[in-house]
């Protein structure tokens, strides 16, 4: 038999529990918060601390069904797309520094230099996992994650959970910032990636007027000493391009969240 003064937790519960799905699927998607090394039952707190926040004692108004029926499950994957997509919005720019370091890398003559990245769990350039731990810095410092949690909260007035469908003109400006991804990346790879072209228009004008020059022993030192010159000048601009491009990615998980 169940306590009079805990009659409703269990309601209580179910409604905490359904609330978390949004702001869990996002953090999942989400940079930093995504991450391979964040424990999971850490996510699963941020998750309901956020649940707790957005709905207060309004509750969440649960499906006429029970879970198991197809309003329940139409219940659970509105939350989820929802959720996964203001996260994804805010990925895309975060990945455009991981585009600009691997272009970069490949430039240089550094894309068979490798390393584990802890985030995706695979190998990765070394100028991309560079970028990346600075792309993870600058938002951390400009307050995205804290930008990304209010805006989880606030899309609970505009989408609440049941009714949480998305227009086709969201999914379409999602597809679209999408699409922009690499444009993106190679505007932060622009000014080395400029530089290291006109070096190889160099050393190409070099090879031939000096054709018994051995190309690959004097343009390989080169490349990767300019570029590493060149990188070390200009990343407080790419600093700056890259926290544009994450600016647009909450721009984006705000659209999302909008409905």
């Amino acid at each position: 038999m169940i306590a009079p003064g805990l009659a409703g937790a269990e309601d209580q519960l179910w409604q905490y529990a359904m609330a978390m799905i949004r702001p869990g699927a996002a953090l999942m998607v989400a940079p930093i918060f995504g991450a391979s090394q964040v424990p999971l039952p850490l996510r699963i707190i941020l998750a309901l601390m956020i649940a707790v926040a957005a709905t207060g004692l309004g509750g969440v108004t649960m499906p006429p069904e029970t879970m198991v029926s197809f309003s329940g499950l139409l219940f659970v994957l509105g939350e989820v797309l929802v959720g996964a997509a203001m996260g994804f919005a805010l990925q895309i720019g975060f990945s455009a520094a991981f585009i600009a370091g691997e272009t970069l890398s490949n430039a240089m003559g550094l894309g068979f230099a490798s390393l584990n990245d802890p985030q995706s769990g695979t190998s990765t350039p070394v100028l991309g996992q560079f970028l990346s731990i600075a792309a993870t810095l600058l938002l951390l410092a400009m307050d995205g994650h804290l930008m990304l949690i209010a805006i989880i909260v606030d899309s609970y007035s505009t989408l609440p959970p049941g009714n949480a469908f998305m227009s086709f003109a969201s999914i379409e400006s999602l597809v679209q910032f999408g699409g922009s991804l690499f444009g993106m990346g190679l505007l932060i790879a622009l000014p080395v990636g400029s530089a290291l072209i006109l070096i190889q228009v160099v050393m190409a004008m070099l090879a031939r007027s000096a054709p018994a020059m051995n190309l690959f022993a004097v343009g390989l030192p080169v490349a990767l000493l300019a570029g590493l010159v060149l990188l070390a000048i200009a990343t407080p601009i790419m600093a700056e391009t890259i926290m544009q491009a994450m600016g647009d990615g909450l721009m984006q998980s705000r659209t999302m969240a909008g409905g």
